[in-house]
């Protein structure tokens, strides 16, 4: 398997897993109306869109981000969805639509930075996407819900971007061990 289509399951694995992990607040040292885990596991789809990004270049990052996102929505419907739960769908179309709009914006921003530093396009494309797809998520989630979801959504985001920044560290190590495939043409979806 290559890399394209292992990134791209990866990517659908770690939405369902977020999606899922998003319900449970953290309920130590008072956080549970600060944070969730999803927020642990979130910021990994930015690393796989961007290494995608750097591997493949816009046009197969953007393919990997829609596999993803298939595979994220339906077993998401299928894993974490209670459909006589009105919270339980909402947080499947704010995933979904917070997903979509972040990630392809992380596409855009990290082919337009790529040429900086090596730290650059994955640092300020991933807090922008992080940050989009935070608020996004959360206000269609959980607004007018009753649920502290603009608290939710700030302890969140405090722990995307330390693990965005964290992320840095497998973005350098793997830049070593994956080639510039952007001549390679990938099969169409």
């Amino acid at each position: 398997m290559n890399l394209y289509y292992k990134l791209s399951v990866l990517m659908g694995v770690i939405v369902v897993i977020s999606n899922y992990l998003v319900q449970f607040p953290v309920e130590y040292l008072g956080l549970e109306e600060i944070l969730t885990y999803g927020a642990f596991s979130y910021p990994v789809t930015f690393l796989i869109t961007d290494l995608a990004n750097r591997a493949y270049g816009k046009v197969v990052a953007r393919k990997v981000v829609y596999i993803g996102f298939i595979i994220g929505i339906l077993l998401t419907t299928f894993v974490s969805t209670n459909f006589s739960d009105m919270i339980s769908i909402r947080i499947a179309i704010g995933s979904g639509v917070a997903f979509f709009i972040a990630q392809n914006l992380d596409v855009q921003i990290f082919d337009r930075l790529r040429k900086k530093s090596w730290f650059v396009a994955p640092l300020i494309s991933s807090v922008v996407g992080s940050a989009i797809d935070t608020f996004l998520f959360f206000s269609i989630a959980f607004y007018s819900t009753g649920i502290p979801w603009v608290t939710l959504a700030f302890g969140d985001l405090i722990v995307k971007l330390l693990i965005t920044a964290i992320m840095l560290i497998p973005f350098r190590i793997l830049l070593f061990r994956i080639k510039d495939f952007k001549d390679v043409k990938v099969s169409r979806i």
